[in-house]
């Protein structure tokens, strides 16, 4: 069953829309953590707030049986909202505790004198090491962000992807099984599609130079 949360913050249609193009087979849309279990693979497609949705997370019971899945090495895409929930703490807000899952912080961007927050708009991506959530997705590829706060991972080596905005932030991150993106594969047109259905099938792909391989 690939597992789609819902945890009631926001539209998940896009990236419903996208995993039905890829033909994805067994898509179960899940609102509490019990109907977690029998999950092959699971999607957090995070909007909003990270206090707000680390809150409705709990309401839904959805935060325990999560950490147990990813403990197992049940193969996990937080998109947006749905990345930044795996660090300790985001700082949208007031602190707020996220997953824990990987070690760093949630920081807003500073204010610059040449660009706009929030970051919204094409980036393109410098990969970092080999994983298989990029298979064949080119260096410099174009993604679409819409963000006004960016991971910062305690160990850098966590990150799979950067960008440059500004500063240079945390694209994706990796720990293992575990895969986040701060951008929108499902609004990333025919790039945002590859790294969908790359995580599809993540078990066939190789990844090299990240943590927890």
């Amino acid at each position: 069953m690939l597992a789609v949360i819902d945890y009631g913050a926001g539209n998940l249609r896009s990236v419903l829309h996208a995993l039905k193009h890829l033909r994805a087979r067994n898509l179960r849309l899940v609102q509490h953590g019990s109907e977690l279990e029998g999950a092959s693979k699971i999607i957090l497609p995070g909007v909003g707030a990270f206090g707000a949705g680390m809150e409705q997370m709990r309401r839904r019971d959805l935060v325990a049986p999560l950490l147990d899945a990813l403990a197992s090495g049940i193969p996990y895409l937080g998109i947006c909202v749905g990345m930044q929930m795996l660090f300790d703490v985001g700082e949208e807000m007031g602190e707020h505790e996220g997953l824990g899952v990987i070690a760093g912080r949630v920081l807003r961007f500073p204010e610059f004198p040449d660009r706009k927050v929030p970051h919204m708009g094409w980036n393109q991506l410098e990969l970092k090491g080999r994983s298989g959530l990029f298979h064949e997705l080119d260096e410099g590829s174009h993604v679409y962000f819409v963000h006004s706060y960016y991971c910062a991972p305690q160990d850098a080596s966590a990150i799979s992807a950067a960008v440059d905005y500004g500063l240079e932030f945390a694209a994706a991150v990796q720990s293992g099984s575990i895969y986040g993106v701060q951008f929108h594969p499902e609004k990333s047109q025919v790039n945002g599609l590859r790294i969908l259905n790359n995580f599809l099938r993540i078990e066939e792909l190789v990844d090299d130079n990240l943590p927890g391989n």
